[in-house]
C-alpha cells in the first residue's frame, strides 16, 4: 500500500473504507429479534414506567420493549416495572399510584392493525410528579417500519424529559468478515434491522456518513487496491472519488458535506489531501515525511484531527483544515490512533495501546483530561452519536458496543455474524 508498511497504517486504512450493492435501505423488513444487552448503572437517571402497549402481544415488534431498551441504552433512564397494569394512551393514570412506585414519568399506548394491513401505533407521555400530560404521537406504518416508529417514540420521550434531541431513529453502518466474504451493513442505532449494502470477496473498510445522512464515503479493494467511493444510500448509485496512484484511503466529510479529507500516497508517502465530494483534483494539506492518516474534521470545520508517526509512534495531532503547522494532542502512551471528535466539539475519542491491549479513551479537549473507558483487549474505531452523549465502537472483533462518556453504562448491540469492524454512527435523520 505504501513504502512504509507500518502496523498502525494498515490498521488505519482498514478502518476507513467500503463498497455497496445498491440495495434500498428502507424497504426490507427486519426479522432480527430484540436482543440489546445493557450493563452498568449511571449516577443520575430519570425513573420512567413504560406500560406494555395494548395490542403489542400480537404485533411482530414489541414497541414498549424497544422503547425501553433505547432509553436504558442512553444511560439517562431507569425503567420502573409496570407491575401488570393495563392501560393505553386514552387512559388517565392515577398519578399517586405511580408516584408510590417512584416513577417520575409514565408512557403508554396501543398497537392495532388497520384495514389495509398497516399498523396504527399511538402513545402518550405523562409527568407523574407534576401531574401533567406531556403529549404524544401517532404513526400508521407498514410492518417493516414498526421498529422505526418505536425509535421515534423513544426520541420523543427522550427530548421531552431531557430537553435534548433523541438519537434512537438514527442509523449506524459497520462491516463484517465471514470467511473470505466482506459485508457492509446499515442498521438501526440499536443494531437491529440490518440491511446488507454490499457483499464482496475483497475488503470493505472505512465507512463515513455524509452530514445529511444521505451518502456514505468508503474505501473498496475490489480493484485490488484501496479506492474511495461515495455512495447514495437510498438510490444505490455511487461515484468514484479517489483512484490515484498508490493508496487512497480514510475518507472524512467536512461539516458542510462539500469536501472530503482523504489519505493518499500518490506523492510517495501517506499524506492528507482535500478533495471535492463530487471528485476532482485533490489539494495536499500535510507536508511531512511521515505517515499522516485518519483525518477527522472538527465540528465547526476549522480544524482536522489526524494520526501521524512524525514523533516516532502514532499520535493524534490537530491542524487547520486549510493546512499549516500541526499541534500534538495525545501524549500518554506511544500508540494513539483513530481520532473521533464529538459533534459538540467537547470530546476526543481514540484508541490507545497499553500493555498490548487496544482500549477506548476519551479526552476532554478543553482540559486535556483523559479517561480510559474500556478494559477489553481489542477495541477499534470509536464514533460519536449525533448528540455527543454515546460512543459506538467495535470490541474484540465480535461485538458492537455503545458506551456513555464515563463508561458507566455499556450496551452490546445486535450484529450479524462474522468478525465485526469499522462501526460509524450516522447523523440525525431529516
Amino acid at each position: 500500500m505504501t513504502d512504509k508498511n507500518d502496523d498502525y497504517l494498515i490498521r488505519a486504512i482498514r478502518r476507513r473504507s467500503l463498497v455497496f450493492a445498491g440495495l434500498g435501505l428502507t424497504a426490507l423488513p427486519s426479522f432480527a429479534q430484540f436482543r440489546v444487552e445493557v450493563t452498568g448503572v449511571g449516577l443520575t437517571q430519570y425513573p420512567i414506567a413504560l406500560v406494555p402497549f395494548t395490542g403489542e402481544a400480537s404485533s411482530p415488534q414489541k414497541i414498549s420493549a424497544i422503547v425501553g431498551a433505547d432509553l436504558e441504552r442512553s444511560g439517562q433512564f431507569r425503567l420502573i416495572p409496570a407491575g401488570g397494569v393495563t392501560m393505553d394512551e386514552t387512559t388517565h393514570p392515577d398519578m399517586a399510584t405511580w408516584r408510590d412506585r417512584q416513577a417520575d414519568d409514565l408512557a403508554a399506548g396501543h398497537v392495532t392493525v388497520t384495514g389495509d394491513g398497516r399498523y396504527d401505533v399511538r402513545f402518550r407521555l405523562w409527568d407523574v410528579v407534576r401531574d401533567q400530560d406531556l403529549g404524544g404521537q401517532g404513526y400508521v406504518v407498514a410492518k417493516g417500519d414498526l421498529r422505526l416508529a418505536a425509535h421515534r417514540i423513544a426520541d420523543y420521550i427522550y427530548e421531552k424529559i431531557t430537553g435534548e434531541k433523541g438519537i434512537f431513529s438514527t442509523r449506524i453502518a459497520y462491516v463484517t468478515k465471514t470467511g473470505k466474504r466482506y459485508t457492509l451493513w446499515v442498521a438501526d442505532a440499536d443494531g437491529e434491522n440490518a440491511q446488507p449494502a454490499l457483499v464482496s470477496p475483497e475488503p470493505i473498510i472505512s465507512p463515513a456518513w455524509s452530514p445529511d445522512g444521505t451518502r456514505l464515503a468508503y474505501v473498496s479493494f475490489e480493484s485490488r487496491k484501496p479506492v474511495v467511493y461515495v455512495q447514495d444510500v437510498s438510490r444505490g448509485g455511487r461515484r468514484l472519488i479517489a483512484n490515484f496512484k498508490g493508496s487512497n484511503s480514510a475518507p472524512a466529510w467536512s461539516p458542510d458535506g462539500r469536501t472530503l479529507a482523504v489519505t493518499l500516497s500518490r506523492d510517495g508517502g501517506s499524506q492528507i489531501f482535500l478533495i471535492s465530494s463530487s471528485g476532482g483534483e485533490p489539494r495536499r494539506i500535510t507536508q511531512s515525511q511521515s505517515i499522516d492518516t485518519e483525518p477527522n474534521f472538527s465540528a465547526d470545520g476549522a480544524s482536522i484531527y489526524f494520526t501521524s508517526d512524525r514523533t516516532g509512534g502514532p499520535q493524534i495531532y490537530r491542524m487547520s483544515s486549510s493546512g499549516g503547522a500541526a499541534t500534538r494532542i495525545t501524549f500518554s502512551g506511544n500508540y494513539n490512533v483513530s481520532p473521533a471528535i464529538s459533534p459538540d466539539g467537547r470530546w476526543l475519542a481514540y484508541i490507545s495501546r497499553s500493555g498490548g491491549a487496544l482500549r477506548l479513551q476519551v479526552m476532554e479537549l478543553a482540559s486535556g483530561n483523559v479517561a480510559s473507558i474500556t478494559d477489553t483487549s481489542n477495541d477499534e474505531h470509536p464514533s460519536f452519536a449525533p448528540n455527543s452523549r454515546l460512543i459506538l465502537y467495535a470490541s474484540n472483533e465480535r461485538s458492537l458496543v455503545t458506551t456513555t462518556l464515563d463508561g458507566k453504562i455499556k450496551a452490546r448491540l445486535a450484529v450479524q455474524g462474522g468478525s465485526v469492524h469499522q462501526p460509524v454512527w450516522g447523523p440525525y435523520q431529516k
